[in-house]
């Protein structure tokens, strides 16, 4: 199993949008529960205002042994010196458990190539170093956001790994391949526990709605083998099923596997159907006990 630059965030962890709409302190007693549960890692993104690097700063305070991962801190968001001071700040404050996930994110920028940006952003990142007078007490990493060959490849290159979002099991066996056997994996995958057939997938179809009106994610959805019939009209019943994992806790569990047998060295789950301002609590206790504890992976 590859780990990040020699973190290991264990086989599963939390994906969650629900910290962009939650108060400090729900954010700091939700993340202990996190962790007396026993997750090991919280993913979380950038989307509607949250400045990430201070939320996982939060995290990290609130708790003494969660990985704290930006999936994804956008490159457009910020210069590439104060995501790196950032990283370099927190990896002293917190070491061995902030990881700096970095994405192209956000809509396509006109006449900008995302590999050359993305290139270019990490080449500027790494002209700062911390001060020799502060040496850090453990290593800044960083992932990227990884889909096409290109992309992994610069993932590998460039950085402790890939982090792949709303992909399937048959992508997760490809990203592998790219990476190589030594870079670090990670792959999110929303589930929801519900498993009446109609009320699952009218959920489900509810999240992807802006997945399925962006043309770059239509554009990754059609490579992963989805046609327009698949596209079209909210989504298909293949298209969903593979999206997002419904059904009772073992049987989302038994699927969540599945990526993990295909390669990546850990799956990040993502719980949707969540109201902003609600928290996916309870769902993530009953996950935990399938996926942490009764017959789980081992969590090392």
């Amino acid at each position: 199993m590859a780990t990040i630059d020699g973190l290991n965030p264990g086989s599963f962890g939390i994906y969650t949008f629900d910290f962009e709409h939650q108060p400090a302190a729900q954010i700091a007693e939700s993340a202990r529960e996190l962790e007396e549960l026993g997750w090991q890692a919280v993913w979380f993104p950038e989307v509607g205002g949250r400045e990430p690097l201070t939320l996982a700063g939060r995290l990290l305070a609130a708790t003494e042994r969660l990985h704290v991962i930006n999936g994804i801190a956008q490159i457009w968001t910020r210069q590439a010196h104060s995501a790196q001071g950032a990283a370099l700040f927190l990896a002293d404050a917190f070491p061995d458990r902030h990881v700096l996930g970095l994405g192209y994110g956000g809509s396509p920028h006109a006449g900008v190539k995302p590999l050359a940006a993305m290139a270019a952003y990490l080449d500027e990142m790494d002209t700062l170093q911390a001060p020799p007078s502060a040496p850090l007490k453990s290593p800044a990493r960083r992932l990227l956001a990884a889909y096409g060959p290109k992309m992994l490849a610069l993932a590998r290159d460039r950085t402790a790994g890939a982090h792949t979002y709303h992909v399937n099991v048959a992508h997760t066996a490809e990203a592998r391949q790219i990476l190589g056997p030594d870079a670090f994996l990670g792959v999110e995958h929303a589930v929801l526990l519900e498993t009446d057939p109609g009320t699952a997938r009218a959920i489900a179809r509810e999240h992807l709605v802006p997945y399925l009106d962006t043309p770059y994610n239509l554009a990754k959805f059609r490579r992963l083998g989805y046609g327009e019939d698949d596209l079209s009209g909210g989504g298909s019943d293949r298209l969903v099923d593979d999206l997002v994992l419904w059904g009772d806790p073992e049987s989302v569990a038994a699927r969540l596997r599945g990526h993990l047998e295909a390669g990546a060295d850990h799956v990040a789950v993502q719980v949707v159907g969540t109201r902003p301002g609600g928290t996916s609590m309870p769902s993530w206790r009953l996950l935990a006990e399938v996926l942490l504890k009764a017959g789980g992976p081992a969590q090392p």
